[in-house]
Protein backbone atom coordinates (compact mmCIF):
# COMPACT_ATOMS: atom_id res chain seq x y z
CA UNK A 1 0.00 0.00 0.00
CA UNK A 2 1.18 3.50 -0.69
CA UNK A 3 2.34 5.27 2.44
CA UNK A 4 0.88 8.46 0.94
CA UNK A 5 -2.84 7.75 0.77
CA UNK A 6 -3.38 10.82 -1.41
CA UNK A 7 -1.28 9.33 -4.20
CA UNK A 8 -3.27 7.15 -6.63
CA UNK A 9 -2.19 3.51 -6.68
CA UNK A 10 -2.95 3.36 -10.40
CA UNK A 11 -2.68 6.35 -12.71
CA UNK A 12 -5.05 6.60 -15.66
CA UNK A 13 -4.70 8.68 -18.80
CA UNK A 14 -6.54 8.71 -22.11
CA UNK A 15 -5.58 10.66 -25.20
CA UNK A 16 -7.78 12.02 -27.96
CA UNK A 17 -7.10 8.95 -30.12
CA UNK A 18 -8.63 6.57 -27.60
CA UNK A 19 -5.32 5.27 -26.24
CA UNK A 20 -5.72 4.47 -22.55
CA UNK A 21 -2.77 4.11 -20.19
CA UNK A 22 -2.85 2.50 -16.74
CA UNK A 23 0.32 3.04 -14.73
CA UNK A 24 1.16 1.10 -11.57
CA UNK A 25 2.21 3.81 -9.16
CA UNK A 26 3.95 2.24 -6.16
CA UNK A 27 7.60 2.43 -7.21
CA UNK A 28 8.98 2.09 -3.68
CA UNK A 29 6.95 -1.12 -3.20
CA UNK A 30 8.02 -2.45 -6.63
CA UNK A 31 4.42 -2.03 -7.83
CA UNK A 32 3.07 -5.07 -6.00
CA UNK A 33 -0.50 -6.11 -6.75
CA UNK A 34 -2.17 -5.66 -3.38
CA UNK A 35 -5.92 -5.91 -2.88
CA UNK A 36 -6.47 -2.18 -3.39
CA UNK A 37 -4.39 -2.13 -6.56
CA UNK A 38 -6.31 -5.08 -8.00
CA UNK A 39 -9.59 -3.37 -7.11
CA UNK A 40 -8.53 -0.14 -8.82
CA UNK A 41 -7.23 -1.94 -11.90
CA UNK A 42 -10.52 -3.81 -12.18
CA UNK A 43 -12.50 -0.58 -11.85
CA UNK A 44 -10.49 1.06 -14.59
CA UNK A 45 -10.69 -1.97 -16.89
CA UNK A 46 -14.46 -2.12 -16.49
CA UNK A 47 -14.67 1.53 -17.57
CA UNK A 48 -12.37 1.01 -20.55
CA UNK A 49 -14.42 -2.00 -21.62
CA UNK A 50 -17.48 0.20 -22.20
CA UNK A 51 -15.58 3.06 -23.86
CA UNK A 52 -16.67 2.66 -27.48
CA UNK A 53 -13.93 5.05 -28.60
CA UNK A 54 -11.13 3.09 -26.88
CA UNK A 55 -8.52 1.76 -29.31
CA UNK A 56 -5.51 0.58 -27.25
CA UNK A 57 -4.63 0.03 -23.59
CA UNK A 58 -1.04 0.40 -22.37
CA UNK A 59 -0.07 -1.10 -19.01
CA UNK A 60 2.95 0.73 -17.59
CA UNK A 61 4.68 1.26 -14.24
CA UNK A 62 6.66 3.85 -12.35
CA UNK A 63 10.11 3.16 -10.90
CA UNK A 64 12.71 0.48 -11.41
CA UNK A 65 10.33 -2.50 -11.31
CA UNK A 66 7.41 -3.18 -13.60
CA UNK A 67 5.66 -5.39 -11.05
CA UNK A 68 6.92 -7.71 -8.30
CA UNK A 69 3.73 -9.76 -8.15
CA UNK A 70 1.18 -10.09 -5.37
CA UNK A 71 1.79 -8.44 -2.01
CA UNK A 72 3.33 -11.25 0.07
CA UNK A 73 3.23 -9.22 3.30
CA UNK A 74 -0.48 -8.66 2.84
CA UNK A 75 -0.97 -12.34 2.10
CA UNK A 76 1.00 -13.47 5.16
CA UNK A 77 -1.10 -11.23 7.40
CA UNK A 78 -4.30 -13.20 6.61
CA UNK A 79 -3.43 -16.93 6.68
CA UNK A 80 -6.93 -18.20 5.83
CA UNK A 81 -7.98 -20.41 2.92
CA UNK A 82 -11.07 -18.34 2.15
CA UNK A 83 -8.96 -15.17 2.01
CA UNK A 84 -6.43 -16.73 -0.36
CA UNK A 85 -9.17 -18.15 -2.58
CA UNK A 86 -10.82 -14.72 -2.83
CA UNK A 87 -7.50 -12.97 -3.52
CA UNK A 88 -6.47 -15.31 -6.34
CA UNK A 89 -10.00 -15.14 -7.79
CA UNK A 90 -9.75 -11.34 -7.74
CA UNK A 91 -6.39 -11.40 -9.51
CA UNK A 92 -7.59 -13.94 -12.08
CA UNK A 93 -10.68 -11.84 -12.82
CA UNK A 94 -8.48 -8.83 -13.51
CA UNK A 95 -6.20 -10.84 -15.81
CA UNK A 96 -9.18 -12.22 -17.71
CA UNK A 97 -10.55 -8.71 -18.10
CA UNK A 98 -7.42 -7.86 -20.11
CA UNK A 99 -8.11 -10.82 -22.38
CA UNK A 100 -11.78 -9.85 -22.80
CA UNK A 101 -11.16 -6.21 -23.66
CA UNK A 102 -12.09 -5.49 -27.30
CA UNK A 103 -8.86 -3.53 -27.78
CA UNK A 104 -5.21 -4.66 -27.81
CA UNK A 105 -3.38 -4.43 -24.48
CA UNK A 106 0.35 -3.63 -24.57
CA UNK A 107 2.71 -4.05 -21.62
CA UNK A 108 5.37 -1.34 -21.37
CA UNK A 109 8.02 -3.17 -19.35
CA UNK A 110 10.66 -0.81 -18.00
CA UNK A 111 12.05 -3.14 -15.32
CA UNK A 112 11.72 -6.33 -13.28
CA UNK A 113 8.58 -8.46 -13.73
CA UNK A 114 8.19 -11.34 -11.29
CA UNK A 115 5.48 -13.84 -10.32
CA UNK A 116 2.08 -12.15 -10.93
CA UNK A 117 4.04 -9.30 -12.54
CA UNK A 118 5.38 -11.72 -15.12
CA UNK A 119 1.84 -13.08 -15.39
CA UNK A 120 0.63 -9.56 -16.18
CA UNK A 121 3.14 -9.27 -19.03
CA UNK A 122 2.15 -12.69 -20.36
CA UNK A 123 -1.55 -11.85 -20.20
CA UNK A 124 -1.17 -8.67 -22.28
CA UNK A 125 -1.62 -9.09 -26.03
CA UNK A 126 1.73 -7.46 -26.80
CA UNK A 127 4.77 -6.42 -24.78
CA UNK A 128 7.69 -4.06 -25.32
CA UNK A 129 10.59 -4.27 -22.86
CA UNK A 130 13.85 -2.52 -22.14
CA UNK A 131 16.93 -4.67 -22.67
CA UNK A 132 17.73 -4.60 -18.94
CA UNK A 133 14.36 -6.06 -17.88
CA UNK A 134 14.25 -9.45 -16.19
CA UNK A 135 11.40 -11.91 -15.91
CA UNK A 136 10.69 -14.70 -13.45
CA UNK A 137 7.97 -16.79 -11.84
CA UNK A 138 9.95 -17.36 -8.67
CA UNK A 139 7.25 -18.15 -6.13
CA UNK A 140 8.84 -21.57 -5.75
CA UNK A 141 11.70 -19.84 -3.92
CA UNK A 142 9.34 -19.24 -1.00
CA UNK A 143 7.58 -22.59 -1.36
CA UNK A 144 4.74 -21.33 -3.56
CA UNK A 145 4.43 -22.73 -7.08
CA UNK A 146 3.30 -19.91 -9.40
CA UNK A 147 0.16 -21.72 -10.52
CA UNK A 148 -1.88 -18.75 -11.71
CA UNK A 149 1.07 -17.11 -13.51
CA UNK A 150 1.63 -20.44 -15.27
CA UNK A 151 -1.71 -20.11 -17.09
CA UNK A 152 -0.72 -17.31 -19.51
CA UNK A 153 2.97 -18.25 -19.35
CA UNK A 154 2.41 -21.63 -21.05
CA UNK A 155 0.23 -19.87 -23.60
CA UNK A 156 3.17 -17.63 -24.51
CA UNK A 157 6.10 -20.04 -24.60
CA UNK A 158 6.83 -23.76 -25.03
CA UNK A 159 5.87 -25.87 -22.01
CA UNK A 160 9.37 -27.07 -21.14
CA UNK A 161 10.75 -23.54 -21.18
CA UNK A 162 7.92 -22.30 -18.97
CA UNK A 163 8.25 -25.30 -16.66
CA UNK A 164 11.96 -24.67 -16.13
CA UNK A 165 11.17 -21.14 -14.94
CA UNK A 166 8.34 -22.37 -12.71
CA UNK A 167 10.30 -25.24 -11.15
CA UNK A 168 13.61 -23.48 -10.59
CA UNK A 169 12.55 -19.89 -9.95
CA UNK A 170 15.23 -18.85 -12.41
CA UNK A 171 15.07 -15.52 -14.20
CA UNK A 172 15.47 -14.79 -17.89
CA UNK A 173 16.63 -11.54 -19.44
CA UNK A 174 14.71 -9.51 -22.00
CA UNK A 175 16.47 -11.04 -24.99
CA UNK A 176 15.60 -14.55 -23.80
CA UNK A 177 12.03 -13.44 -23.05
CA UNK A 178 11.72 -12.32 -26.65
CA UNK A 179 13.23 -15.54 -27.95
CA UNK A 180 10.71 -17.54 -25.91
CA UNK A 181 7.74 -15.45 -27.04
CA UNK A 182 7.00 -13.55 -23.84
CA UNK A 183 7.68 -10.10 -25.31
CA UNK A 184 7.54 -8.71 -28.84
CA UNK A 185 10.31 -6.13 -28.86
CA UNK A 186 13.40 -5.41 -26.77
CA UNK A 187 15.01 -1.98 -26.94
CA UNK A 188 17.38 0.27 -24.98
CA UNK A 189 15.58 2.36 -22.31
CA UNK A 190 15.79 5.54 -24.37
CA UNK A 191 13.94 3.82 -27.23
CA UNK A 192 11.14 2.25 -25.16
CA UNK A 193 8.51 4.90 -25.80
CA UNK A 194 9.36 5.14 -29.50
CA UNK A 195 8.96 1.37 -29.90
CA UNK A 196 5.68 1.50 -27.99
CA UNK A 197 4.43 4.39 -30.14
CA UNK A 198 5.29 2.47 -33.30
CA UNK A 199 3.08 -0.44 -32.21
CA UNK A 200 0.26 1.84 -31.09
CA UNK A 201 0.31 3.79 -34.36
CA UNK A 202 0.21 0.58 -36.38
CA UNK A 203 -2.86 -0.57 -34.46
CA UNK A 204 -4.61 2.79 -34.74
CA UNK A 205 -4.23 2.61 -38.53
CA UNK A 206 -6.48 -0.47 -38.61
CA UNK A 207 -10.28 -0.72 -38.11
CA UNK A 208 -11.37 -1.11 -34.49
CA UNK A 209 -14.17 -3.52 -35.41
CA UNK A 210 -11.87 -5.94 -37.20
CA UNK A 211 -9.32 -5.86 -34.38
CA UNK A 212 -11.99 -6.50 -31.73
CA UNK A 213 -13.38 -9.48 -33.65
CA UNK A 214 -9.91 -10.83 -34.34
CA UNK A 215 -8.75 -10.62 -30.74
CA UNK A 216 -11.86 -12.38 -29.45
CA UNK A 217 -11.49 -15.11 -32.09
CA UNK A 218 -7.81 -15.71 -31.47
CA UNK A 219 -8.21 -16.49 -27.78
CA UNK A 220 -11.41 -18.51 -28.20
CA UNK A 221 -10.15 -20.74 -31.01
CA UNK A 222 -6.94 -21.55 -29.15
CA UNK A 223 -8.93 -23.55 -26.59
CA UNK A 224 -10.88 -25.54 -29.21
CA UNK A 225 -10.14 -28.60 -31.28
CA UNK A 226 -8.96 -27.84 -34.81
CA UNK A 227 -12.30 -28.52 -36.53
CA UNK A 228 -14.24 -26.32 -34.10
CA UNK A 229 -11.51 -23.69 -34.36
CA UNK A 230 -11.81 -23.55 -38.15
CA UNK A 231 -15.60 -23.38 -37.91
CA UNK A 232 -15.44 -20.47 -35.47
CA UNK A 233 -12.71 -18.72 -37.49
CA UNK A 234 -14.68 -19.07 -40.71
CA UNK A 235 -17.79 -17.62 -39.11
CA UNK A 236 -15.76 -14.75 -37.68
CA UNK A 237 -14.27 -13.92 -41.08
CA UNK A 238 -17.67 -14.10 -42.75
CA UNK A 239 -19.09 -11.64 -40.23
CA UNK A 240 -15.98 -9.47 -40.57
CA UNK A 241 -16.46 -9.30 -44.35
CA UNK A 242 -19.96 -7.93 -43.78
CA UNK A 243 -18.55 -4.90 -41.98
CA UNK A 244 -18.36 -1.63 -43.89
CA UNK A 245 -14.66 -1.30 -43.11
CA UNK A 246 -13.88 -4.64 -44.79
CA UNK A 247 -16.05 -3.90 -47.82
CA UNK A 248 -14.32 -0.54 -48.23
CA UNK A 249 -10.88 -2.06 -47.62
CA UNK A 250 -11.34 -4.75 -50.26
CA UNK A 251 -12.77 -2.27 -52.77
CA UNK A 252 -9.82 0.05 -52.16
CA UNK A 253 -7.41 -2.85 -52.73
CA UNK A 254 -9.12 -3.66 -56.03
CA UNK A 255 -8.99 -0.02 -57.07
CA UNK A 256 -5.37 0.37 -55.89
CA UNK A 257 -6.16 3.24 -53.51
CA UNK A 258 -6.04 3.92 -49.78
CA UNK A 259 -9.17 2.86 -47.82
CA UNK A 260 -11.32 5.79 -46.69
CA UNK A 261 -10.88 4.77 -43.05
CA UNK A 262 -7.10 5.24 -43.30
CA UNK A 263 -7.32 8.83 -44.45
Amino acid sequence: MNSDTSTPLVLHARDARGVHRLTLNQPRAFNVLGEQVLTELQRQLDLIAVDEEARVLVIAAEGKAFCAGLDLKQMKASPRLDYYQALFAQCSKMMLSLLKLPVPVIARVQGLATAAGCQLVAQCDLAVAVDSARFGVNGIDVGLFCATPSVPLVRNMPTKQAMEMLLTGGFIDAAEARARGLVNRVVPPEQLDAALAELVDAILAKPREAIAAGKALLYRQRELGIEAAYQLAGQTMACNMMLDVAQEGVQAFIEKRTPAWRK
